[in-house]
């Protein structure tokens, strides 16, 4: 998934409701959050795709991966959305974690430089 190519498709949805602070208006954010995200000095997030999808009917298959039909035809919508939620708080998750093995790494490192271990 990549922010440039939802950013592209927020761009589209921008258009449709006649700029950004209509869009704004329309999902309850500030037209600056819109702003911020368009122009890539925020990252796309779950909060704002849950807005577009719940309350404008987009889909999130066509929203997030590019496929499919671009409004919500299907009840198992919902679903997605929600497993969508998961695998974020997973990758949040593993970025936690290696942030934790990242200093780990660098502790052991620092340790090793400055001098000789003693054997035994």
């Amino acid at each position: 998934m990549s922010d440039e190519a939802i950013v592209k498709r927020l761009k589209i949805i921008v258009k449709e409701h006649g700029g950004q602070l209509a869009l704004a208006n329309a999902i309850g954010v500030d037209q600056g959050f819109i702003s911020k995200v368009i122009n890539k000095k925020q990252e796309v997030s779950y909060y704002l795709i849950r807005k577009l999808c719940f309350q404008l009917k987009y889909s999130p298959e066509w929203l997030i991966i590019g496929t499919g039909e671009k409004k919500l035809n299907k009840p198992d919508s919902a679903k997605l959305i929600t497993e969508i939620q998961m695998l974020r708080t997973e990758v949040d998750i593993l970025h936690a974690r290696m942030r934790v093995f990242e200093l780990q790494l660098k502790e052991l490192q620092c340790g090793g430089a400055g001098g000789e271990k003693k054997v035994g």
